[in-house]
């Protein structure tokens, strides 16, 4: 309920530092820079949004997001960072697969699927948002989630990564950490949110998170402290992404289970996770983060660009597959794992 408060909120008037934006599909394919980097192709299938410069390797010694870009998939033209995740997939009841298709968000509905992005310095139906936070830096990156969790328990070491049954084009609750056991009227949304508390050093870690952390105690929205380790605040951020699984509602399995599985065979929902690679010109986002007045304000220090303008950033796949027709496998030779979900 306070979610879909705070968003009612945020959508009817200018906010206080809550910075949302959408960034329209650049790319949907089998890459991983993160991860896997120069592995071509990466396990599984991604969505990917932001920079063209996206590619395979992306070495930060080399790699320069911003000068190495022609153009960007996100509103905010001065952001050229890269945001991804996995892709959901529709398994029919013969055992085949086909991919899910994203729709672009509430207020940006003519955008090319994509993901809605949200940095902020407090929770979200904190209207006020007086925190002080620092942004990334060129370099960071990080990675959050467990790709091999098949149970909440598994899954429990991260704080909201969510899924929303949209009854409505506006349903932001309830958030459940599994896949909806039911049709779901306007799509399945997914929400990341990543951890606030950065230990001030590393732009990354051999594991993209080891250098990130939660609250020491409380929670990012009830304002509980840094560790000590992590001494750094930095706005939250985080994906939201809208499926459109109600194009297969028809074809629900009789038995009623879940019939959607992530393109690395996750069938749970547990294993979802994001990834983020840092993009932004200059100050740009500290700027932003700066600046009292975000949506829709003279005074915002952030240039923007037009969805068509959005969606005409892309480039060309180079993984040879076929990812969109009916499946007899995963792409990767993935099979639907429901772990210890009766089958």
């Amino acid at each position: 309920m306070i979610w879909s408060i705070a968003l009612a909120l945020a959508l009817a008037a200018p906010t206080l530092g809550v910075v949302r934006f959408h960034c329209s599909q650049l790319v949907v394919e089998r890459i991983d820079p993160l991860v896997e980097p120069e592995r071509n192709p990466s396990s599984h299938v991604h969505q990917i949004v932001g920079g063209d410069s996206f590619n395979s390797s992306m070495d930060p010694a080399t790699h320069d997001l911003v000068a190495d870009s022609t153009c960007t998939t996100c509103q905010f033209s001065e952001d050229f960072s890269n945001y991804w995740t996995a892709v959901l997939y529709f398994r029919a009841q013969n055992g085949s697969y086909k991919r899910v298709p994203q729709l672009g968000n509430n207020q940006f509905e003519t955008a090319d699927g994509g993901l809605t992005i949200y940095y902020m310095q407090d929770a979200i139906y904190d209207q006020q948002q007086l925190s002080s936070v620092t942004s990334f830096q060129p370099g960071f990156r990080m990675f959050v989630g467990n790709v091999n969790a098949r149970s909440i328990e598994e899954a429990a070491r991260f704080r909201q990564l969510t899924y929303v049954c949209m009854d409505t084009w506006v349903s932001r609750a309830p958030e459940i950490m599994q896949f909806p056991n039911r049709p779901c009227k306007e799509g399945i949304m997914t929400a990341v949110r990543f951890p606030t508390c950065w230990d001030g050093k590393n732009l990354d870690s051999p594991d993209h998170m080891s250098h990130m952390s939660y609250p020491e105690t409380g929670t990012f929205e009830s304002g509980g402290p840094c560790p000590t380790t992590h001494p750094v605040r930095t706005a939250q951020v985080m994906y939201e992404v809208v499926w459109n699984t109600k194009i297969f509602n028809d074809l629900w399995p009789e038995d009623g289970k879940n019939p959607f599985v992530w393109s690395f065979g996750d069938a749970t929902g547990y294993g979802t996770h994001g990834d983020y690679v840092f993009g932004w010109k200059d100050d740009a986002l500290q700027r932003i983060l700066d600046t009292p007045c975000i949506f829709n304000c003279p005074a915002s220090a952030g240039t923007t660009q037009s969805i068509e303008a959005m969606n005409s950033c892309s480039k060309p796949t180079v993984v040879d597959e076929d990812i969109d027709g009916w499946l007899d496998e995963l792409p990767g030779g993935y099979q639907a794992d429901y772990g210890s979900i009766p089958m």
